[in-house]
């Protein structure tokens, strides 16, 4: 039992399910929306299973394609997949089953959602290997983790209406913002390896300028989306706080470079949660 519990540990560590925090809020987000509040039982419980899989598939590929350039870096040499607590051949067959629970979880939520999962997954998987030719990396992530609030309303509406589009183009530039700053540690070791990444070829100033600018954009489009979904008070306030908490991110890491663990996962997980709890409330009143 020990034996299992510590395997399933190293599973956790591996693909850091605590993570899961930056996209799941906006599932439900999109979903809460979609359905003009609860959705029902039945949908949570498929939502969970389907947004769980998906993660843990696109981290588990990850691991698995950079197990050999983790094993050079400083800072990731301790991971399950380097250290040899998880073999190659679990990882692989760990991310096959996770891929295949996510298509079989789509095809019980609805007839579109079954249709998209495997562009899906395909989407998910093209991350893992665009750093090694394409500094546009961090906006396929950003893509990948946009994709949560289409998958959240195609599983209410089966349609994909324009809000969700401002919604997912929110997260989208959101994510890939917050990558950008998470990417500036990984600067050096990047340029030394050959791998692409916007800090390793124009550098930290133009790094954190983009950075920005992402992070700009994505208020416009969560300013876009609230008025196109007829958010209420509470809906506008959450775009308003996201400003402030982003503001906040770029702050502390032009401050002390060395916070770029804080602002990566303190404000930008809080910042996630706060935003269900706003349209929960605005949902709440309306």
């Amino acid at each position: 039992m020990q034996a299992v519990a510590q395997k399933l540990k190293d599973f956790n560590e591996l693909v850091m399910f605590q993570h899961t925090i930056f996209s799941l809020p906006f599932i439900f987000i999109a979903m809460i929306v979609a359905a003009q509040g609860w959705f029902g039982w039945e949908l949570l419980f498929l939502g969970l299973l389907a947004a769980v899989s998906a993660r843990n598939f696109a981290m588990g590929l990850n691991r698995y394609a950079d197990r050999v350039y983790d094993a050079q870096n400083p800072r990731t040499a301790s991971r399950p997949s380097v250290d040899g607590r998880i073999s190659a051949r679990a990882i692989l067959l760990f991310t096959i089953a996770n891929a295949v629970l996510f298509i079989v979880v789509a095809y019980f939520i609805n007839t579109l959602a079954w249709y998209l999962s495997v562009p899906i997954l395909l989407i998910l998987a093209s991350y893992s290997y665009f750093k090694r030719f394409s500094e546009l990396a961090h906006l396929v992530l950003g893509v990948s983790l946009g994709l949560a609030p289409i998958a959240g309303v195609v599983a209410v509406q089966a349609a994909i209406p324009m809000w969700s589009l401002f919604l997912s183009l929110g997260v989208l530039f959101w994510v890939a913002g917050f990558d950008l700053l998470y990417s500036l540690q990984d600067m050096e070791f990047d340029k030394t390896e050959g791998l692409f990444s916007i800090p390793s070829r124009y550098g930290a100033e133009a790094t954190l300028f983009i950075s920005a600018i992402f992070h700009s954009m994505t208020i416009l489009f969560w300013l876009f989306f609230a008025a196109e979904s007829g958010l209420g008070f509470f809906g506008w306030l959450a775009v308003v706080c996201s400003g402030g908490m982003l503001w906040y991110e770029h702050k502390l890491v032009r401050k002390d470079i060395t916070k770029i663990d804080r602002a990566f996962f303190t404000v930008n997980g809080y910042l996630g949660v706060m935003f269900l709890l706003f349209i929960i409330m605005d949902r709440s009143v309306a």
